[in-house]
């Protein structure tokens, strides 16, 4: 399971959220404006402050260019 941490207004989160969908891998995004989430909290679950943070198995992986390392490695 993927968790995808997001803003609405965020570039990044969009591209990770689109190949995700461009290999129908399924996920949960999680706005984090809409949740209420702060950043420290943010950091507190995936241990980054920036978006979007990407979970995978419940282990945070960073965000948009490790998604895409990983896709790269064939290990999405």
């Amino acid at each position: 399971m993927i968790k995808i941490y997001t803003t609405s207004w965020c570039p990044y989160c969009q591209a990770a959220k689109r190949l995700l969908q461009s290999k129908a891998i399924p996920y949960e995004e999680i706005d984090i404006e809409a949740e209420g989430i702060s950043r420290e909290q943010l950091a507190d679950i995936t241990g980054g402050r920036s978006v979007p943070q990407i979970v995978l198995d419940g282990k945070p992986i960073g965000g948009y260019d490790n998604l895409v390392r990983l896709d790269t490695a064939g290990k999405l």
